[in-house]
């Protein structure tokens, strides 16, 4: 029993869609990095991996409306995956994730997702220690905050009373030092530590 309360609390994308579930599986371990998150490519694959051990579900909507039974009964647990943002074709019972929009926007959805399910950190584990490390310097952490805000390097200067080039130089060493590629990647991890408001975004 012990072994199991310290295991990494798991998360299952349940998708026909290889390339969909792929990139969905990334976005999900960068917006909480404390997760595992395993794929599916069909119902019955996630039925012979014991599914009660999951701590949400995010599903193809073909996928829950030939299972309903088991979603419905799992409802606070699923989240439905919509290629619309018409109300008509969403699912009353469920948490819909809209997909077939641009990344920023998705990461958005994502963490507001989080936030409402879990905000401030109910039910979820702790983060690993090395993650509530304070990595950047102030300035750095200023200038991250409006990289994810939607500023270029020029109006970060122009804000800061700071050369363009020490602008291009924090965003190379914030990246370098958490490791990350994308602005979305950095978008989620300034929400996830209070840097940014959500509505900023």
């Amino acid at each position: 029993m012990q072994s199991v309360m310290n295991q990494r609390p798991k998360i299952a994308i349940v998708d026909s869609n290889t390339l969909a579930y792929l990139g969905l599986k990334q976005l999900l371990l960068n917006v909480m990095p404390i997760m595992t998150v395993d794929t599916f490519g069909s119902f019955s694959e996630l039925e012979s991996s014991n599914p009660d051990t999951y701590f949400h579900y995010f599903v193809a909507m073909d996928i829950v409306l030939r299972n309903r039974t088991f979603f419905t009964t799992r409802k606070r647990k699923t989240i439905v995956l919509t290629l619309s943002l018409n109300d008509s074709a969403q699912l009353t019972d469920f948490h819909s994730l809209f997909i077939n929009q641009p990344e920023h926007a998705l990461v958005r959805a994502l963490l507001t997702l989080q936030q409402h399910a879990h905000g401030d950190g109910r039910n979820m584990p702790p983060m690993p220690q090395i993650l509530q490390q304070k990595i950047l310097s102030d300035r750095e952490i200023e200038v991250m905050s409006l990289i994810v805000q939607g500023y270029i390097n020029k109006e970060i200067a122009d804000r800061l009373n700071i050369g363009l080039s020490t602008v291009i130089t924090h965003r190379k060493n914030i990246m370098e030092k958490l490791g990350m590629k994308s602005v979305s990647a950095l978008t989620i991890y300034a929400v996830m530590h209070g840097y940014v408001d959500i509505n900023n975004i």
